[in-house]
């Protein structure tokens, strides 16, 4: 069995697919979600499933043996980042090399960076007057949305879009491929 930990620092949308998408996998499993954010309300849709969470403070994030030692304890195979809010440490990135992946809600490697998140990266878009914007699925590394793009999908952009009607859009796009690009990646890594 393939055990994946979810970070993520807010409402968690996307973890709620991914907890869905492998509730009763064979396979890959759902073990551990971690947020920087004792509030959160991905917090919330782990307790209602059933899975253990952990709450890491800024200075556990810094101390990435602390992490990785969480992560070991809870016998984490995969890491998915879904709207984590802060930089991994370089000792998780080392640990997990291939085996960490992130979306971003962009083409990158337009808009992205450090900063480059949520509305910023919508209102970005649209400033340019692009005509297209969509999501991004990458391995980390340790620089920000910098790591070998996996998967890409596009949605347009219409002329008078807002920030908050792209977002729509583009969690969609998040919601329809993370689940079944993250399983396809750890079928591809553990060979099940």
């Amino acid at each position: 069995m393939n055990h994946i930990a979810i970070f993520a620092s807010g409402n968690g949308s996307n973890a709620g697919k991914i907890i869905e998408h492998f509730r009763h996998h064979l396979h890959i499993s759902v073990a551990l979600i971690v947020s920087d954010q004792p509030q959160a309300y991905v917090l919330k849709r782990a307790e209602e499933a059933g899975i253990p969470w952990a709450v890491i403070t800024r200075e556990e994030l810094r101390e990435g043996n602390l992490l990785v030692d969480l992560l070991e304890a809870h016998n984490i195979d995969f890491v998915v980042l879904a709207g984590f809010m802060r930089m991994v440490p370089k000792q998780m990135v080392e640990r997990y090399e291939q085996k960490m992946v992130n979306i971003h809600p962009a083409l990158l490697p337009s808009y992205g960076g450090k900063g480059m998140y949520g509305d910023k990266v919508h209102k970005a878009v649209i400033a340019h007057q692009e005509k297209e914007s969509g999501i991004t699925i990458h391995f980390v590394n340790d620089v920000y949305d910098e790591g070998a793009i996996i998967f890409q999908a596009r949605c347009p952009v219409y002329p008078g879009d807002t920030p908050e009607r792209l977002a729509e859009r583009i969690h969609a796009l998040e919601h329809l491929h993370y689940p079944r690009v993250i399983e396809e990646v750890i079928q591809s890594v553990s060979g099940d």
